[in-house]
């Protein structure tokens, strides 16, 4: 898997372009963020995208960029603002809640056309919906990754983490450093690589009735991102939207 750090206008319109014309079924545009603070009382430092269709993770340095990483267009005028805010181009994120509030209270970018992975797991899940699950845990029991996979990227998370996380003496500062510590961009390239698996896996599992649920879900997730009221850091996120008696039999594909 190739990564490439897109830091100039250059590079910003030469992405653009080559994210034209790919397949949207599955989606093509894996999405993560990193920042300080990351939402609306924080900062944007890096988007991560993974181009399935290519194999490729581009590292947007937002730090940088500032605007422009949204307002650069390619040769026919297309920008990433536009790409983003697109009904029509599908793009999975993880737990998207945060990292729509941070492009709307920031630049005014408003996600369209989003799969929101952390929704599909819950909606896919046989056993009680009550809670959510995070990133770390669906990657290691549902992305598929052989024993020596998962030992890799535990290594390369903790190392990520050790870097930025105050509790082990890091700093989300370090998302600002240029150029980039190259653990912070293999930290920053393993939140994505591995999410077109974890599509595929809850994809399948999906009843029509419990994909329009994740649909609705998504589009009230993207909504209450920015409204005034968005707690970013609530409790109460921690609960999964469907209560037990949500999970009926009649929902499930089997």
């Amino acid at each position: 898997m190739a990564i490439s750090l897109v830091d100039s206008e250059s590079s910003v319109a030469s992405l653009i372009d080559s994210l034209k014309t790919l397949p949207s079924e599955p989606p093509s545009l894996y999405l993560d963020l990193e920042g300080i603070k990351l939402s609306r009382h924080g900062s944007i430092s890096i988007l991560q995208i993974f181009v399935l269709p290519m194999n490729h993770t581009y590292l947007l340095d937002v730090c940088t960029l500032g605007e422009r990483a949204f307002s650069t267009s390619d040769t026919s005028g297309t920008n990433l603002r536009a790409i983003l805010e697109s009904q029509r181009i599908p793009k999975a994120f993880f737990d998207v809640r945060n990292d729509a509030d941070a492009l709307f209270a920031h630049f005014g970018i408003s996600l369209q056309g989003v799969w929101d992975i952390q929704l599909m797991e819950v909606a896919a899940r046989r056993s009680s919906k009550q809670f959510l699950n995070g990133l770390g845990k669906c990657i290691e029991h549902d992305a598929q990754l052989t024993a020596e996979a998962i030992k890799n990227w535990k290594a390369s998370k903790e190392k990520g983490l050790a870097l930025f996380d105050p509790e082990r003496g890091g700093s989300y500062e370090i998302f600002n450093t240029r150029p980039l510590p190259d653990d912070i961009v293999t930290y920053c390239a393993q939140d994505v690589v591995h999410l077109p698996q974890l599509w595929n896996t809850y994809k399948k599992n999906l009843s029509e009735a419990w994909a329009a649920e994740v649909e609705k879900e998504t589009q009230a997730r993207l909504k209450r991102s920015k409204e005034a009221s968005y707690d970013p850091h609530g409790k109460n996120k921690a609960f999964s939207p469907w209560p037990p008696s949500a999970a009926t039999s009649s929902h499930w594909l089997f």
